[in-house]
């Protein structure tokens, strides 16, 4: 079509140049993709290390006092903070946010052990972990399990047991498209 709209104006489209470029860019995507996702997360420091814990144990928690309905739709974590974006038809109560996160500070204070056992994502299953965004797992697959409170497939990196996190607090809840929910939360000394 653009070459069409080209011969009509007296141009001429110039495929060659526009395939080079194109390979370029793809080049540069492949890159800084790997960048960003090398290990699931491209930040290994202990902060990012204690949130990522932190996001297993919302998780839970969420399913426990919302509903096994309740699934991952995407997270954000950084060293000050975590965004946790989970399935759910309506807003979260008060009392609700509250039970959770009461919930997460309990089993961050019994101080669970994070253990990880490498396996197949077909054995991970068979263990009933939950296993979310499996399109960017292959061959061996990471599966955390945080006491008898969490078993998820991860790639990201975690704390060797929960009480190390601090004080886990939710600061906002909030509607990002319909049907799906986001969480802010911290983590306090």
């Amino acid at each position: 079509m653009t070459e069409e709209i080209a011969v009509e104006r007296g141009q001429k489209v110039g495929k060659n140049s526009f395939e080079d470029e194109f390979r370029r860019h793809q080049e540069i995507s492949r890159l800084g993709a790997g960048k960003k996702f090398a290990g699931g997360l491209a930040d290994h420091s202990e902060a990012a290390s204690k949130y990522h814990t932190a996001t297993h144990l919302l998780h839970a928690a969420l399913r426990l006092v919302l509903g096994p309905h309740v699934f991952q739709r995407g997270s954000n974590i950084t060293r000050e903070r975590l965004r946790f974006d989970f399935s759910h038809p309506r807003k979260v109560a008060e009392e609700e946010l509250k039970r959770i996160e009461n919930l997460v500070n309990e089993k961050i204070r019994e101080d669970l052990p994070v253990e990880v056992v490498i396996t197949t994502l077909e054995e991970a299953k068979k263990q009933k972990a939950i296993a979310l965004f499996t399109e960017k797992y292959e061959g061996k697959v990471k599966v955390y399990k945080i006491g008898d409170f969490s078993l998820e497939v991860c790639g990201g990196p975690h704390a060797s047991s929960t009480g190390v996190l601090g004080k886990f607090k939710i600061i906002k809840e909030e509607g990002v498209s319909a049907g799906v929910r986001r969480i802010y939360a911290v983590l306090a000394s």
